[in-house]
């Protein structure tokens, strides 16, 4: 199946018991059993229920993997894919991750002994030197958030094999539809399903997706011990927001292009960051391991005050938390996402206080620019 198609008739896009041609929500708790462990597939809603279960087919056969998870919240697949591992075990991450990623490393999993690492993860060297004896996955964001820095998914894939290590990719920004990073190499993908794959600012869901028979039931024991699931409800809403990914994403793309060249040329503005553009340090890469190059970008405009003026005179960006809605969004990762992480480490990685993000959406792009150019 193509992409578009495989978005609707992917996973089981019909109900196998009425035909139902949308999963319904299948809002139960428990299963009536035969008899003593024999049921239809189904006994607690925490282990599976079959509207969640609808949505987790459909990611693995997006993401192209074994098996596929569905969790309350991206933070909620995160932390289930970090439980895999134990005290003493040493992870490599990718050094601008988001802020909550940083701040479960560095603020929940340090008490538990498990040691991070945070490296440059475009810089093959500088990760081989950070790895350690009791190293055992390296994680990635790329285009990472919110500097859109983008890492050779295949170039690591191999460093961390020949040292046994796990790959785990955070592939929220790129989503399914233009990246598949199992293909390229990763053991493991993560999502914040709240954004694009939603994509309608109406649900908080994670998902996670293996690509191992052995990982699979790992992480299902964690899924299940844990019991951070995704409810049928927000299940159901999932799996009809991904139905028109490949329809936003594309028409997202259009305008992004369009929004990062007239920024790239406006005097007020110093520095744009955008794997679309060709002065992108990872510009070639990105079109080499995407089909795209997504809806965020993120730009400079020189001090906190100008950022604070220019949130305060847009009109159809949404001073927002989150990203990858079909309404513009606008933030100051400073302020909002990056908040966790301290001063002196900010100012390392280059998230400024005038570092202005903003999530495309699919608005009329005269309208936006036009929004962008007074508030500028």
């Amino acid at each position: 199946m193509k992409r578009k198609t495989k978005l609707i008739h992917g996973g089981l896009p019909t109900d196998p018991h009425t035909g139902a041609v949308n999963v319904p929500i299948y809002q139960v708790s428990t299963y009536e059993q035969e008899e003593i462990g024999v049921h239809k597939g189904y006994e607690y809603s925490r282990t599976g229920n079959p509207t969640r279960f609808a949505l987790e087919e459909l990611i693995k056969e997006l993401e192209e993997g074994k098996r596929g998870f569905a969790f309350g919240s991206g933070m909620a697949a995160i932390h289930a894919v970090f439980s895999l591992f134990n005290a003493g075990d040493h992870i490599l991450l990718t050094d601008d991750v988001y802020g909550g990623t940083y701040r479960i490393v560095s603020k929940v999993l340090s008490r538990i002994g498990i040691e991070s690492t945070f490296v440059d993860t475009t810089d093959l060297e500088a990760i081989s030197k950070a790895i350690r004896p009791n190293t055992k996955a390296l994680y990635v964001e790329t285009p990472t958030n919110p500097l859109l820095k983008v890492t050779d998914i295949r170039a690591v894939s191999e460093l961390v094999k020949k040292n046994n290590l796990l790959l785990i990719v955070d592939n929220t920004f790129a989503t399914p539809y233009w990246q598949t990073p199992i293909t390229l190499g990763a053991d493991i993908v993560v999502h914040s399903a709240t954004k694009y794959l939603g994509g309608h600012s109406d649900v908080v869901a994670g998902l996670a997706v293996v690509n191992s028979d052995e990982l699979g039931e790992q992480l299902h024991f964690v899924q299940n011990a844990i019991g951070g699931i995704l409810g049928p409800q927000d299940s159901w809403l999932l799996i009809r927001g991904i139905k028109t990914l490949g329809l936003r994403m594309e028409a997202i793309e259009q305008n992004a292009k369009a929004i990062a060249a007239f920024l790239e040329e406006h005097p007020k503005v110093s520095k744009v960051y955008y794997p679309g553009l060709e002065s992108h340090a990872q510009h070639e890469l990105s079109k080499t391991q995407a089909d795209g190059f997504g809806g965020i970008i993120s730009f400079d405009v020189g001090s906190d005050a100008n950022a604070v003026a220019l949130l305060k005179k847009v009109k159809y960006f949404t001073l927002a938390e989150s990203l990858g809605a079909v309404e513009s969004l606008i933030s100051v990762p400073a302020r909002m996402t990056h908040a966790s992480i301290p001063v002196e480490r900010r100012a390392e990685l280059g998230i400024t206080e005038g570092l202005v993000r903003i999530s495309v959406g699919i608005e009329d792009i005269e309208d936006l620019i036009e929004d962008l150019q007074a508030a500028l």
